[in-house]
């Protein structure tokens, strides 16, 4: 697995240095890192150094380090970028600076550099001597040959903080090791060197990852399964019905992270987790199960007063959770994670009918903000919702219009949703978007009405998107009208079956101005007719 960058496309992937504490969620992106913008500050808003090889030059110098092993385990946790991290799991100390130093790593490393505790945390060379300093002391320990690379692998993986020892074993040959081995380059704004790394071909003396079969993930076929126990069941009823996806940061490594979403002694999880270069996923719960990745329950004044019928309950019930290696407070993500994680929300939402927008795909500091950030104020949130609807095919053909039962969810000025008479809203697993509403079938002219509205006159096809049932009427008739309400077409579908999907009602020649789709009620009475969504293409 590939991970980093090789000097020779730096200039074509630059990852580009500054740093900045967190800030407000979505649906704000940060501008693009070509953009000009003030000099990079660190966490303390001091200047960052435009030049940071010389500070791990001193630093790898004072505490006898080899200066290249002191770059790659700063890139591999975190690119070499200035982060403030914060306490996403329980258990699990923040990690500072350009070494994503914690807990009593940072403590001693900073007493053994002489430094205070808060100039490792926000000063990037007295966090780069802290984290040498502290190498060092383990390196002593362990009695290690210091001029030789390979021998530093045992206090690499002591340094990282990981225990599982297939994460340890994955963090030293497919993070540091592997950074030594195709080195790379960091640039600042206006293109000039920031960091570098030369490639050094060194093995190291560390076990390997167990070569075994990994299993595919039950529900991601692309995602590695590493199953946790840190899970149980979802509600039976509708608020246990997948209707958000959650956007975390692992405040760490990808090693790092699943390693402790599947540690039972951890008491948390998320349902996948991308590492940082997009090469790799883990699956760690099932999608139909209940993981344990936020800590709050729903309050829809939070989220643009949406799915307000969720309120006061727990926000784990009806999402899916997806951690990211990285941290809250970096400036940029690398575009392999952001490609891979939309092919993933792409797969979860398409499964679960979750709506795609930034109101059902959500950061979990905008759910949890007392407490939590990530993914911060730098995760690119309209593209990744924009490559989330091109995976999915959502975002073409230009003209679509989807009306769906929630009113909420539609744009007013082409998409209305009304019911006259007595309509029941429902949430049984299968819905498109916020539920639907269904009504008992019987001699009554009180339909539920789709209205589109077209600026000229075109030929349309329509679909509907129904949740199938025994109790379902076989013969639901829906009947297309024009802008003049002029009959244009009609078709009885079955509801009994094809559920969870579009299915063609087919196609009309509509005229310029608010056209409608509806569902009538009269037909053979004994059943119900369900109005969910309508598509019209």
């Amino acid at each position: 697995m590939s991970t980093f960058r090789n000097p020779l496309a730096a200039a074509a992937a630059a990852l580009v240095l500054s740093a900045c504490g967190p800030q407000a969620q979505q649906p704000s992106e940060a501008p693009p890192a070509e953009t000009p913008s003030q000099p990079s500050t660190d966490t303390a808003g001091s200047a960052l150094p435009r030049e940071l090889d010389p500070l791990f030059a001193q630093a790898a110098q004072e505490f006898n380090v080899p200066a290249e092993l002191l770059k790659a385990v700063s890139y591999a946790e975190t690119r070499w970028q200035m982060v403030a991290g914060e306490a996403e799991f329980p258990g699990q100390q923040p990690a500072f600076g350009l070494m994503a130093l914690r807990g009593a790593d940072l403590e001693q490393g900073a007493a053994l550099a002489g430094v205070t505790a808060e100039a490792a945390r926000t000063d990037a060379l007295s966090n780069l001597r802290a984290g040498a300093a502290r190498l060092s002391q383990l390196a002593t320990d362990a009695k290690v040959e210091r001029g030789d690379l390979a021998a530093w692998a045992p206090v690499v993986a002591q340094l990282s903080g990981i225990t599982n020892p297939e994460a340890q074993a994955e963090h030293v040959h497919r993070g540091v090791y592997a950074v030594l081995n195709q080195g790379a380059v960091a640039l600042n704004q206006d293109g000039s060197v920031a960091a570098s790394l030369e490639p050094v071909q060194v093995e190291a003396k560390f076990e390997r990852p167990q070569v075994r079969a990994m299993a595919a993930g039950p529900d991601y076929g692309a995602a590695i399964w590493r199953p946790s126990p840190n899970y149980n069941t979802r509600p039976t009823n509708n608020t246990g019905d997948p209707s958000m996806i959650i956007i975390h940061t692992c405040e760490g490594s990808y090693s790092s992270c699943w390693s402790w979403l599947t540690n039972s002694a951890s008491q948390v999880s998320a349902h996948y987790v991308v590492n940082e270069s997009g090469s790799e996923v883990s699956q760690l719960v099932r999608e139909a199960s209940r993981a344990w990745h936020i800590g709050a329950t729903y309050d829809c004044s939070l989220n643009g007063s949406k799915e307000c019928w969720l309120n006061g309950v727990s926000a784990n019930h009806f999402t899916i959770g997806i951690e990211h290696g990285g941290y809250a407070s970096q400036t940029s993500f690398p575009a392999g994670q952001i490609d891979a994680s939309a092919k993933l929300s792409c797969d979860i939402a398409r499964d679960n009918a979750i709506i795609k927008d930034s109101y059902h795909i959500v950061a979990h500091g905008r759910l949890q903000p007392s407490s939590r950030t990530d993914p911060g104020p730098n995760w690119p949130w309209s593209t990744y919702i924009s490559k989330i609807n091109s995976y999915c095919g959502t975002s073409t053909p230009a003209g679509e219009i989807i009306i769906d039962s929630n009113s909420a969810n539609n744009d007013a000025s082409k998409a209305k949703f009304s019911t006259t008479g007595t309509w029941t809203d429902g949430y049984s697993a299968g819905y498109y978007g916020s539920g639907y509403y269904y009504a008992a079938t019987e001699a009554i002219s009180a339909p539920a009405t789709f209205e589109f509205y077209l600026p000229t006159a075109q030929t349309r096809t329509v679909d509907a998107w129904w949740v199938e049932g025994a109790n379902r009427s076989a013969t639901a008739p829906f009947i297309a009208y024009n802008a003049a309400g002029d009959e244009v077409g009609r078709v009885s579908v079955n509801q009994q079956t094809n559920g969870g999907k579009w299915v063609q009602l087919g196609t009309y020649s509509f005229s310029a101005g608010w056209n409608k789709v509806q569902l009538s009620r009269w037909t053979t009475p004994g059943y119900v007719v369900m109005a969910d969504a309508v598509r019209v293409r």
